[in-house]
């Protein structure tokens, strides 16, 4: 069968002849940027809380001293990683892994190292900024009722801060998704990387990356209305006060829900209190 001389046709063509090329391709390329996201946002999360572990002078000296070399080397990893892009760090890290420690990772391997550490560096200036926008009284409430450091963290600071960078962390998703193309430079055989195989065979460029551009879209928008309802269900109710727990609490009457008991009618002996309990 020769290649159809219309635009259309050549699409149909490409579609039924490389379809499930583009679709393998297209699900490494998801399966890449959903298990890197996840693996990056654990890195950021432990870069982040480190960062923001409070410290002074007048703390345990050997404390204070390793919190500032567990910082500053944090701080390069972050800078460097941030500072360059993502294509020369996966020559560096493939070719440089295998030259300098004798470690011959699979591209797969690779590609899920490369984007995880590049998506961690991103991720911990997000959780940094995330945790520091909490309320410092949040802080010190817990910190009055007995919590240490890692219980404010865990059940007070964090899931705060987790809400508040939701959108920043949906947004490392789709950018990841976007940016495996650049592992095609050692070889992983991504939705970029089999687009261009298709396109060279038939010289079919403009066709096969409009196909490839169709997939990518569909991959982001819907990640992207994925993340958008995960957000709402984290939101909850816009009024706690539909829980049958809010009508039942002693202080439910300062949210206006409380409806005061009937006063007594005459010639009864209980007498409402606020009317000076006389008897009538």
């Amino acid at each position: 069968m020769s290649l159809p001389a219309d635009f259309m046709g050549r699409i149909f063509y490409i579609l039924q002849k490389y379809g499930v090329s583009f679709l393998r391709g297209a699900g490494n390329t998801l399966l890449i940027a959903l298990v890197s996201t996840l693996v990056g946002c654990i890195i950021g999360f432990a870069v982040g809380i480190v960062q923001t572990i409070p410290s002074e002078r007048k703390d345990q000296p050997v404390r204070w001293a390793l919190l500032c070399v567990a910082r500053f080397l944090l701080n390069v990893y972050v800078e460097v990683f941030r500072g360059t892009p993502m294509m020369v760090q996966a020559m560096f890290i493939y070719y440089g892994a295998s030259m300098l420690f004798g470690i011959n990772m699979s591209m797969w391997q690779a590609a899920l190292l490369i984007v995880s550490i590049n998506t961690g560096a991103y991720m911990a200036e997000t959780v940094r900024g995330g945790i520091l926008s909490i309320d410092l009284g949040q802080t010190e409430g817990a910190k009055a009722i007995g919590m240490t450091h890692v219980q404010t963290m865990l059940f007070v600071i964090l899931p705060q801060a987790l809400r508040n960078i939701m959108p920043q962390i949906g947004n490392n998703l789709i950018i990841n998704i976007k940016d495996t193309c650049v592992l095609s430079v050692i070889g992983v055989v991504e939705l970029f990387y089999t687009t261009k195989g298709v396109a060279g065979a038939y010289y079919t460029y403009f066709e096969a990356f409009t196909v490839a551009m169709v997939i990518y879209f569909i991959l982001t928008f819907g990640c992207s209305r994925l993340l958008r309802w995960w957000e709402s269900r984290m939101d909850g109710p816009d009024s706690y006060e539909l829980y049958d727990l809010a009508t039942t609490d002693t202080l439910a009457h300062t949210t206006g829900m409380y409806s005061y008991p009937s006063k007594p009618k005459a010639g009864t002996q209980n007498s409402d209190i606020r009317d000076g309990g006389a008897v009538i």
